[in-house]
């Protein structure tokens, strides 16, 4: 076992949350962050007004029908969070409010919807709620007839709610002492909470448990998974009280997720497939391995999701790093793929409650197309545009433009970059701003953001390098980018940065890198690897002391992610970890200019990491450029929780951005690019 290295970590000290210098040590550093960006004030608040005005504040989301009703979410003038209403199906005049957020955020710091759950009868309300950023959540059940408060006061929740069909019973999941998720509970609307049941207990540390429902509302479903091996069981949804019944017990490596339609299970597997295949079983043969093929693995044509519904399934598949939606007809007995307009977007499944419909809504949307549902007819294959998400401000589209480039990394790997610009307001060489990930096999959307126009319209560029670990260009990118291989990630995007460079995207002098969480780690390792490749680096909840947090089992999250990291405990994972660890390998050189975030109650990332991470940067640098750190003392790994508030957060972090291009001035004129 590898010794503790926390005794000769001078900024151990950080982690006691309880010493009171820990707390005034960081708001000493948030006051040191306020006064030396003093001078953006006007510069923040011109780009939250430029925020603000491009979006539509009295906004409302689609009606999704489900039984008598309709559902939908609205926004409101100067509310800070949503509010929840539905109304009878064709009746429109019947608006009934299910929940306003803004009443219950009333008199606190942080406020965060877990879950909200209707239940089968449509009479009663079950949502969840955390107040202080650390994604625990307590649960409240309403009557929605006549607003009584029917259950209260269970804490301690994870992520999950769903009720059984007798619309009195809810299965939720409970956490450990290191915040895993690791038990299901059946409770009874009313009862005392010593009355639930346990039904589900994961014992191994690393896996995590979560509950669902199928659309059909036949099963409740129950998961077990690590990183790499899962399981699932099954419960009949109209018998509460039954027995569970296992799928497919686990093997360590087999990953798979099911989806119920009709009599069967389809299953989505990786059994003799990197890629996955889509299987099927009988409902009554459960837990007897009896599967059937009905869609075989393509190597690099990654089968992502499944949508079931009673007369046909689509199908999300990612091919060369392109989402396809297919549908298959299994009245007509027929097969086509959905039609998509641009050559770089991202699509997916929209909100679709009804099992017997026979239409499909998806999103879509790409770098230069805000968010959009479409409806398709699955018997005409008729489609129709239901809501583009509005940009407003006078903002004109079509003055920009996004590309994909793909550049060479260093063991001739080619790597994706997605890149949007506005051609009347850039010069070339342009400063660019370039954002990564690298993990989880999570692909970073091509998607839009009205906040990211302000940056275009003052002439940047803004680059997203799709680089290994994610899961862009099928399982194989990942497998690529983790544990041993993870120097992959950091390396294929210092390669997307000199590519920018090399074909005049980008002015060498004026790039600013961009990373969050496990995107920080990456950040953080550019700061080492590649001090002089960027003029500056926004490093928002990095995960930056992987080394010392992966040696602490202790530490929420940590024993799960063995499997992404690697066991430091392990010699030779130790020195895998060591070589790149950000915090390990900081020295002195003349280090670009740094913004990190952190929040205080953070538990996937704990704010100590960045806390200690720039401490110990201000100690061993050569530069006298800015290193600031801001910690959220009220929130979480997600930061502010209002919108407003995350605008003005926004905001700030783009104003630095612009301080580092040195583009803090006005709106100015710029050349153009064919």
């Amino acid at each position: 076992m590898v010794h503790d290295k926390s005794t000769e970590d001078p900024w151990f000290w950080l982690r006691d949350r309880e010493d009171p210098s820990v707390l005034e040590y960081l708001r000493a550093e948030n006051e040191w962050t306020d006064q030396s960006t003093a001078h953006l004030e006007g510069l923040r608040t011109d780009l939250f007004k430029e925020i603000k005005s491009r979006i539509k504040e009295d906004d409302q989301s689609l009606p999704v029908p489900k039984g008598p009703w309709e559902y939908r979410v609205r926004t409101g003038q100067g509310l800070q969070y949503p509010v929840h209403v539905r109304q009878r199906r064709g009746a429109p005049a019947t608006e009934e409010i299910l929940l306003d957020e803004n009443e219950l955020a009333s008199g606190e710091d942080y406020f965060a919807l877990g879950d909200l759950s209707v239940s089968p009868d449509h009479r009663v309300l079950a949502y969840t709620v955390d107040t202080d950023g650390n994604e625990e959540y307590e649960l409240t059940v309403l009557d929605l007839g006549s607003r009584e408060v029917l259950d209260s006061g269970i804490g301690g929740l994870s992520y999950g709610l769903v009720w059984a069909n007798d619309s009195q019973t809810l299965f939720m999941v409970l956490t450990d002492d290191a915040r895993r998720p690791d038990r299901v509970i059946r409770h009874r609307v009313g009862t005392p909470q010593e009355h639930d049941a346990t039904i589900f207990h994961e014992s191994d540390e690393k896996f995590w448990v979560g509950v669902s429902g199928t659309r059909s509302e036949r099963y409740v479903v129950i998961g077990s998974e690590s990183k790499i091996s899962s399981e699932y069981w099954l419960l009949d949804a109209d018998s509460p009280d039954g027995e569970l019944s296992i799928v497919e017990p686990r093997r360590e490596g087999h990953e798979y997720r099911i989806f119920h339609q009709g009599g069967r299970l389809l299953i989505l597997t990786n059994q003799d497939a990197l890629d996955f295949r889509l299987m099927e079983t009988s409902v009554d043969e459960l837990g007897a391995g009896d599967w059937r093929e009905v869609l075989p693995h393509r190597e690099g044509v990654r089968i992502e999701d499944v949508d079931a519904f009673e007369s046909f399934m689509v199908v999300t598949e990612r091919r060369d790093g392109i989402p396809v939606l297919r549908v298959f007809d299994h009245e007509q007995d027929d097969e086509f793929e959905i039609e998509m307009t641009e050559p770089v977007f991202e699509a997916g499944p929209g909100t679709n409650a009804e099992y017997s419909a026979r239409v499909f809504r998806y999103v879509y949307t790409s770098m230069v197309t805000p968010a959009s549902t479409y409806e398709i007819d699955i018997d005409t294959r008729a489609q129709v545009l239901l809501k583009q998400q509005p940009v407003l401000g006078g903002t004109d589209l079509s003055a920009y433009r996004s590309d994909r480039s793909w550049s060479t990394s260093v063991d001739g790997t080619k790597v994706p970059i997605s890149i949007v610009w506005r051609p009347d307001a850039v010069t070339w060489p342009a400063p660019t701003v370039i954002y990564g990930y690298g993990a989880y096999e999570l692909g970073v959307p091509v998607a839009f953001s009205s906040a990211r126009l302000s940056l275009l319209d003052r002439g940047v560029v803004f680059a997203i390098a799709h680089v290994r670990g994610g899961g862009e260009l099928g399982r194989k990118w990942y497998e690529q980018g983790r544990l041993e291989n993870k120097q992959n990630t950091f390396s294929d995007f210092g390669s997307c940065r000199d590519h920018l460079v090399k074909e005049g995207w980008s002015d060498q002098h004026r790039i600013v890198a961009r990373g969050g969480s496990a995107g920080g780690l990456l950040m953080g390792v550019m700061v080492n690897q590649r001090p002089d490749a960027f003029c500056g680096v926004i490093a928002e909840v990095p995960f930056v002391d992987n080394v010392n947090t992966m040696l602490d089992p202790t530490i929420p999250l940590t024993i799960t992610e063995y499997d992404e990291w690697g066991n430091p405990h392990d010699r030779s994972t130790f020195e895998v970890m060591s070589a790149y660890g950000p915090y390990e390998n900081i020295s002195a050189a003349s280090h670009p200019a740094l913004l990190v975030t952190a929040g205080l109650n953070d538990p996937r990332v704990q704010y100590w990491e960045p806390a200690k991470w720039i401490a110990k940067l201000r100690v061993l640098t050569t530069s006298t450029r800015m290193m600031l750190l801001r910690t959220e003392i009220d929130s979480g790994h997600g930061g502010p929780s209002g919108r407003y508030d995350a605008w003005h957060e926004e905001a700030f972090v783009l104003s630095v951005i612009l301080e580092m291009l040195g583009l803090a001035t006005p709106l100015g004129s710029a050349g153009d690019r064919s």
